[in-house]
C-alpha cells in the first residue's frame, strides 16, 4: 500500500557546483548533523530547478514513501486551494453552512463565526484534546462539541483537528476524498502514478493535518511548486494566487520560544526567520524548506523530536552552501566521499548462539498479558512504536501470540496484534533481514535482526523504513515465564522529555506547566511498561 510509482523525476546536476552548491558546505553540514546526533533519513537539495545533492541513510532508499506527519497540512491547504480557484469554496465559507446537520440546538455563535480562513490559520479556536481518541469514529462530532479557547480569528493556536475539518470539507463539496481530488490535479502532475497513502477515519476522510506518507523527491517537487509559484517543469499547476498567498505570514504566532515558530504562518506553511524563507514542516523534522532569494529548496526527512536543534543545524550551513553556479567540482575526491554520506544504521550483530533456549522456544506459543492501562486509553504497546499511531483511527497494539522458529542464520519472529498476524525474518548473523508487514490498516517495509544477550536474553529490532522510530525489543526467559520490555530508538525518555520542556506553551498557571512537565517527563513508564507472558 505504501510503495509508491513516480515518474517524471527532478533533473540531476552534474555536480552541486554546476547549480551553484557547494561540495565543501555539503560535507560540513552532514558532518554538523552526525556530531549534533540528529538521526537522518534522507537528504535532497535542489537549486534551479536541478537536484545538486542527494544521499539516503541506508536502510532507507528514494523509493521508499517517508511518514510526513504535519507536511500534510501544506497538502491539505493546497487542495482547499484547488477548491477556492474552481469557485467550490471562498475563505469566508461559513463550517456550519457545510455540515448544519453537526450545529447544535441551541444557536453557538463561536461556531457561526468559524470560516475556512480560521481553519487554514489555525484561528478556528476551538481546543480539540492532542490525546483524543481517534479510534471513536466521531471526529468531526469531537469538533463541533470542542471547547472554544478565543473568538475564531483573534489566537493562533496549533491544533491538528483543524485540518482534519477541512479535508472532510473538501468530501462534502467535491464528492471525492482529497486524494482522489488532488490526484489530476497536484498529484499526476509531479509524477505520482498512485495516490500516496494517507491515513483516515473510519469513514475514510484523511486525517489532514498528518498521515501521509511521501518519498523525499515527492516532497521535493511539491516545495518546488510553491517556489515557482505553481509551476513545475513549466507548467502551472496549483493555482498562482494561492501559491503566494499561502506561504505569506497571514496570522501571528508568537506563542513559542523558538525563533523559527514565530515568524508566522501562513495557509499551513511556516515562516523562517532568515529572509524570504518558509517551509512546510512535519514533527520529527520532516521539513520542505524554500529558499526564495537562491531559488533553491532543501527536503530532509529525519528521526528528531527537537526540531529547532534540526532547524539551527540547517542554519549554520544554509545559505551560505549556495556559491556561484558553475563553479568548478570541488577537487579533494576524498573529502567528498568520507564527508557526503552515512554509515548504515546499526544492527545487532552477530553473537553466540543459545541453543539449549532456542530448542525450548522452538515452534512454542508465548501468551503475554495486556497492560490493563494501555489497554484502557487505547494506547497499547505495537511492534510499531507509539508517535506512528498515536493519531490514528485504528491503532495496532497488545502484542500477542508470539512465536520463534529459529534456522541457522536468522530466526522467525511471529505476533499478533488485534486481528492482525505477522511473521518477519530477523537476521542474526549480523545482517538485517528486509520484510514487509501490516499493522494498523497500514503496509510497511521493515528490516529485522536478532541476537542473544545471554543464553537466556534475546534482543529482537525491527525498523519501519516509512516511519521514524525503530522497536526494540528484550525478551527474558525464565523457566516458562517471559518478560517482555519494548524500547525504541529514538527513546521514549528523550521524546517524553522534549514535550515535558514544553508545557509552558500549553498552560499559564505554573502549578500545572509544573505538574503537567513532571507527568510529560516520566511519560515513557506508561507507554512502554514491562510485559508479562507464559510459554504454553
Amino acid at each position: 500500500m505504501l510503495t509508491v510509482k513516480s515518474g517524471n523525476n527532478i533533473e540531476r546536476a552534474a555536480h552541486p557546483e554546476d547549480v551553484g552548491v557547494s561540495s565543501k558546505q555539503i560535507g560540513w553540514f552532514i558532518d554538523d548533523l552526525k556530531i549534533s546526533d540528529i538521526e537522518v533519513h534522507s537528504i535532497m537539495i535542489i537549486r534551479h530547478n536541478k537536484v545538486a545533492f542527494e544521499v539516503w541513510h541506508k536502510p532507507y532508499a528514494p523509493e521508499i514513501p517517508h511518514t510526513m506527519y504535519s507536511v500534510s497540512k501544506s497538502i491539505t491547504s493546497t487542495a482547499i486551494g484547488f477548491a477556492i480557484d474552481e469557485g467550490l469554496l471562498t475563505l469566508d465559507t461559513k463550517l456550519v453552512d457545510i455540515f448544519p446537520e453537526f450545529c447544535p440546538e441551541v444557536p453557538d455563535e463561536h461556531l457561526n463565526k468559524i470560516n475556512i480562513f480560521h481553519l487554514l490559520t489555525m484561528t478556528a479556536g476551538k481546543d480539540v484534546p492532542l490525546v483524543s481518541d481517534k479510534t471513536k469514529n466521531q471526529w468531526i462530532k469531537d469538533f463541533f462539541e470542542a471547547k472554544p479557547y478565543a473568538e475564531p480569528g483573534v489566537q493562533w493556536r496549533y491544533i491538528s483537528e483543524n485540518m482534519y475539518i477541512l479535508c472532510a470539507i473538501i468530501h462534502r463539496v467535491t464528492g471525492m476524498s482529497v486524494r482522489e481530488y488532488l490526484m489530476p490535479r497536484l498529484f499526476e502532475p509531479l509524477g505520482l502514478t498512485e495516490q500516496p497513502f494517507w491515513e483516515t477515519d473510519g469513514n475514510g476522510i484523511e486525517a489532514g493535518g498528518w498521515g501521509i506518507f511521501m518519498t523525499t523527491e515527492t516532497l521535493a517537487k511539491f516545495m518546488m511548486c510553491y517556489l515557482n509559484k505553481g509551476k513545475y517543469n513549466g507548467k502551472q499547476i496549483i493555482p498562482e494566487n494561492w501559491a503566494v498567498e499561502a506561504v505569506k505570514a497571514q496570522v501571528v504566532n508568537d506563542q513559542y520560544s523558538e525563533i523559527d515558530n514565530t515568524c508566522g504562518y501562513g495557509y499551513c506553511f511556516w515562516r523562517n526567520h532568515l529572509e524570504n524563507s518558509y517551509r512546510a514542516d512535519g514533527m520529527f523534522s520532516q521539513f520542505g524548506m524554500v529558499f526564495e532569494d537562491y531559488d533553491a529548496v532543501l527536503a530532509i526527512n529525519c528521526s528528531e523530536i527537537a526540531e529547532q536543534k534540526v532547524r539551527d543545524c540547517i542554519w549554520r550551513h544554509f545559505p551560505d552552501i549556495f556559491i556561484e553556479e558553475n563553479s568548478e567540482p570541488y577537487p579533494d575526491k576524498e573529502f567528498v566521499e568520507r564527508h557526503l554520506g552515512f554509515e548504515p544504521f546499526k544492527e545487532l550483530p552477530a553473537k553466540p548462539r543459545s541453543v539449549f533456549t532456542e530448542r525450548k522456544l522452538e515452534d512454542r506459543i508465548i501468551k503475554m498479558k495486556k497492560p490493563p492501562i494501555l489497554d484502557d486509553v487505547g494506547f497499547p504497546v505495537s511492534v510499531i512504536p507509539l508517535p506512528v499511531f498515536y493519531m490514528s483511527a485504528d491503532k495496532a497494539g497488545n502484542i500477542d501470540f508470539i512465536r520463534f522458529r529459529f534456522g541457522d542464520k536468522t530466526c522467525k519472529f511471529s505476533w499478533s496484534e488485534g486481528d492482525e498476524r505477522n511473521t518477519v525474518l530477523c537476521g542474526m548473523d549480523g545482517k538485517a533481514r528486509k520484510c514487509k508487514i501490516r499493522l494498523g490498516g497500514i503496509d510497511f517495509t521493515v528490516t529485522c535482526s536478532a541476537a542473544w544477550e545471554n543464553e537466556n536474553t534475546l534482543d529482537v529490532w525491527i525498523r519501519p523504513l516509512e516511519s521514524i522510530c525503530q522497536r526494540r525489543m528484550r525478551f527474558v526467559i525464565n523457566g516458562n515465564k517471559v518478560k517482555m520490555y519494548p524500547r525504541s530508538s529514538p527513546d521514549m525518555t528523550s521524546i517524553s522529555n522534549h514535550f515535558a520542556s514544553g508545557t509552558d506553551e500549553w498552560f499559564t498557571n505554573p502549578i500545572l506547566i509544573k505538574a503537567s512537565a513532571f507527568a510529560m517527563s516520566k511519560l515513557y513508564l506508561i507507554i512502554e511498561p514491562t510485559h508479562f507472558g507464559t510459554i504454553k
